[in-house]
C-alpha cells in the first residue's frame, strides 16, 4: 500500500524534471533499504508462472486520486497523430524535433509505470516492485534525453506532441489484463522495432550522445517489455487463458493500433515473446 499511495503522489507531479528526479529518489532509497525490487528481466524471462504466496499479496484496497491525471507541464501542446510533423535528425532542429519526441515518450512512460502501480489493486508485491523499477529507469531515460537536449538549445515542452500512450492507458485502466497486455508488450514493444533504425540516423549525422543513450533506452526497454510479458501471462494463467487468442481479442476490443515492420525479432525474443506471438505478427 506504501508503494501505490507513493506512485499516485508522483503521478499527480506536474514538473518534468522534478518528477523524474523525484521517482529516481523513490527507488534509489528503497534499494538502499535493502527490499527486493523483483526480478531482473533485462534478457527477458519465459519461466512458467511462479506460484505466489498469499503474503505476498497487496491489501487491494481501491485508491482515489485528488486531481486530474496525469500530472504534466501545459507544454508541449498534444495535438492529433496526424498533425505531428516527421521529424529527421539530418537539420538542427528537426534533431531536437526528434530528440523531443523521445523525450515525450519517456515521460509518459514514467506515467504509465506508475499508473500501473497505484491503480490495480490485489495483485502481487512483486507486481508493484516491477513497476517501480520500470519507473525510476523511465525517469532516468528521460533525464538523459532532456539533458542532451538542452545542449541544442532545445527543452521538453518546445514541439507539440501528442497522447497516443496515454489514451490507451485510459482505455485499459479497468483492466489489468489488457493493461499488460496493450501498453507495455504493445505499443512500448514497438519502441524495440523503432529505436535501432533511430540510433542510425543519429550515428550517421554524427551524434553519438543521442546514439549512447538510445543503447541504454534500448537495453531498458527489453526488460520493460519483459515484464509486461511476465505479468500479462501470469494473469492469462490466473484466468485460464490462452495468451495469444485473448491478445487479438483484446486488441480487437480497445481499438489497439495494427502493428507495422519491420520487427526486430531478436529484441522481441529477448524480452520474452513467444515462437507463436512473433509469427502473429509476421502474419499481421
Amino acid at each position: 500500500m506504501e508503494l501505490r499511495h507513493e506512485a499516485l503522489r508522483l503521478l499527480a507531479m506536474t514538473d518534468p524534471a522534478e518528477k523524474a528526479a523525484a521517482v529516481r529518489t523513490w527507488h534509489a532509497d528503497r534499494h538502499a533499504d535493502g527490499q527486493a525490487t523483483g526480478p531482473d528481466n533485462r534478457q527477458g524471462n519465459r519461466r512458467a508462472v511462479p506460484p505466489i504466496p498469499a503474503a505476498a499479496i497487496d491489501t487491494g484496497a481501491v485508491l482515489e486520486p485528488a486531481g486530474p491525471l496525469p500530472g504534466r507541464p501545459p507544454r508541449p501542446l498534444l495535438v492529433d497523430p496526424a498533425l505531428v510533423p516527421r521529424r529527421t535528425p539530418f537539420t538542427p532542429t528537426g534533431r531536437a524535433a526528434l530528440l523531443h519526441a523521445v523525450a515525450h515518450i519517456e515521460f509518459n512512460a514514467i506515467n504509465l509505470a506508475l499508473d500501473a502501480i497505484w491503480r490495480f489493486p490485489g495483485l502481487p508485491a512483486a507486481y508493484y516492485l516491477d513497476w517501480q523499477r520500470v519507473a525510476a529507469e523511465e525517469a532516468l531515460h528521460f533525464t538523459l534525453i532532456a539533458d542532451h537536449l538542452a545542449t541544442l538549445g532545445h527543452a521538453y515542452g518546445d514541439f507539440d506532441a501528442h497522447d497516443g500512450l496515454w489514451k490507451m492507458c485510459e482505455k485499459t485502466a479497468a483492466d489489468v489484463l489488457a493493461r499488460m497486455a496493450l501498453v507495455p508488450r504493445t505499443l512500448e514493444a514497438r519502441g524495440l522495432d523503432a529505436t535501432p533504425p533511430m540510433r542510425a540516423k543519429f550515428a550517421r549525422v554524427g551524434d553519438t550522445r543521442a546514439a549512447e543513450i538510445l543503447d541504454v533506452i534500448l537495453r531498458d526497454e527489453i526488460g520493460h517489455v519483459a515484464i509486461g510479458n511476465r505479468w500479462y501471462r501470469w494473469l492469462c494463467a490466473r484466468e485460464g487463458l490462452d495468451p495469444v487468442a485473448h491478445y487479438a481479442l483484446l486488441a480487437a476490443r480497445h481499438g489497439a493500433p495494427r502493428l507495422k515492420g519491420p520487427f526486430n525479432v531478436e529484441a522481441r525474443r529477448a524480452a520474452g515473446f513467444s515462437d507463436d506471438e512473433v509469427a502473429a505478427l509476421g502474419a499481421q
